[in-house]
């Protein structure tokens, strides 16, 4: 009768955690695989991953008006937590499975969190966690998907991003020369440099012309260490709906999906469900500092999972490893990075954290109209979500959410349909 049954027991214990290698293997294998493909790789995530996404954070942060004391918690949630789901997920299924959290969740973020205080907006984080977390537990990923189709959601984030596009023309215009060298950092140096990361480019172009103008004033600051917290959060159902949904439909349809197509394609079997489950969990956590999710990440698992990490794909984890390592760092010493960023003019931030969001930007235009399915709700999404209303203290990203799938039921229920027989 047990050993009837076992087979049952562990087939639904590998829908919620795939088994892997595990983690005495993975630690076992590790040295073999570091070499100078995997670190080059892993830290060229860790700059991707510590420059422009870590300004468009701090952008947001100072949008919401909160101080710096929150933003640094912020970011240490983001980055430790995000560096140690690379080294569990990596180091346990061996792959390159690297931790982070959301870049356009970060962008919505901003708008969506003005008015509510720093623990509201910690309960919001933790509610998001929450969902994703039921999302892998209970297997239902899936099913929801089919009620918030790819193209309403990244409509909706095209439109909420919008203004970082925008600022980068309004910005520059408002102090050229800096901002001028900044994008000439960002499109010119890596065409003279070979793999120059861009945001990279244009932070150090930017701040040498703002050096050169008289414009970095670094006597103005004080660099000192300021650890994280815990914070209690505050519960609000506006904030929940306002930024949990909107956040867990990105963590769930854009980053994990991102990441899994990814994986597939570099010839990987991903666990599907337990990339699920601990960007669940890595949302809980980073809420109870003030984080927004910590999850798989699609663009630096792009990296690590690509050939630049190596010919050798089994050893590509260890690229994800060393990713891992440099964001924890990171977080922990956020607050040298802070400090520095606000002596940086508010126009150049602007630039700064444009750039950075280019191809995310691009990248919801094309999956919000480029499949042509769903298009009339994913405009929908778009124009709502760039309009930045308030309504019922709700913001615009969980209105365009709603006012996409609307309106796609409505005029074209036949894509609605198809979206959700494939899913």
């Amino acid at each position: 009768m047990s050993t009837a049954s076992s087979p049952t027991v562990a087939s639904k214990k590998r829908k919620i955690w795939e088994e892997g290698p595990g983690f005495k293997s993975g630690l076992t294998d590790l040295g073999k695989h570091i070499n100078t493909k995997t670190i080059t790789a892993g830290v060229i995530a860790a700059i991707f991953g510590c420059t422009g996404p870590a300004l468009v954070t701090i952008s947001a942060a100072a949008t919401a008006g909160y101080t710096m004391q929150d933003t640094t918690t912020w970011l240490f949630g983001i980055y430790v937590f995000g560096g140690l789901i690379s080294l569990i997920m990596g180091l346990y299924y061996k792959m390159p499975i690297v931790g982070a959290y959301s870049i356009p969740g970060a962008s919505m973020l901003g708008a969506a969190l003005i008015g509510f205080t720093f623990n509201e907006a910690a309960a919001s984080f933790v509610m998001a966690g929450v969902i994703v977390l039921l999302l892998g537990v209970t297997g239902l990923m899936g099913k929801v998907m089919k009620w918030l189709p790819l193209p309403i959601v990244m409509g909706m984030i095209a439109g909420c991003m919008l203004r970082f596009g925008t600022g980068i023309v309004t910005s520059t215009m408002a102090l050229p020369v800096v901002c001028g060298a900044a994008l000439l950092g960002f499109f010119v140096l890596p065409r003279l440099i070979k793999k120059f990361p861009p945001v990279l480019g244009a932070l150090l172009c930017g701040v040498i012309a703002l050096i050169v103008t008289g414009g970095l004033h670094m006597e103005e600051t004080t660099f000192a260490y300021i650890p994280p917290r815990i914070i209690i959060p505050h519960f609000n159902v506006a904030t929940i709906l306002s930024v949990s949904v909107p956040l867990a439909a990105l963590v769930v349809g854009a980053e994990n999906a991102q990441a899994i197509g990814v994986l597939y394609a570099q010839g990987y079997k991903p666990p599907v469900n337990a990339m699920t489950v601990i960007s669940g969990f890595g949302g809980i956590a980073s809420g109870l500092v003030g984080a927004h999710n910590a999850n798989i990440a699609g663009p630096m698992t792009a990296i690590c999972s690509s050939e630049e990490a190596g010919p050798n794909k089994e050893g590509r984890y260890a690229a994800g490893v060393v990713n891992g390592i440099c964001f924890i760092l990171f977080g922990i010493f956020a607050s040298f990075a802070i400090a520095f960023v606000r002596v940086i003019p508010s126009q150049l931030i602007n630039v700064l954290a444009g750039v950075a969001m280019i191809n995310v930007l691009i990248n919801s235009f094309r999956d919000g109209f480029g499949s042509g399915k769903c298009k009339m709700g994913a405009f929908a999404a778009f124009a709502i979500g760039a309009s930045g209303i308030s309504i019922l203290s709700i913001g615009s990203a969980f209105w365009a959410l709603v006012g996409g799938v609307v309106i796609s039921l409505i005029v074209e229920k036949k894509d609605f349909d198809e979206i959700h027989h494939k899913n």
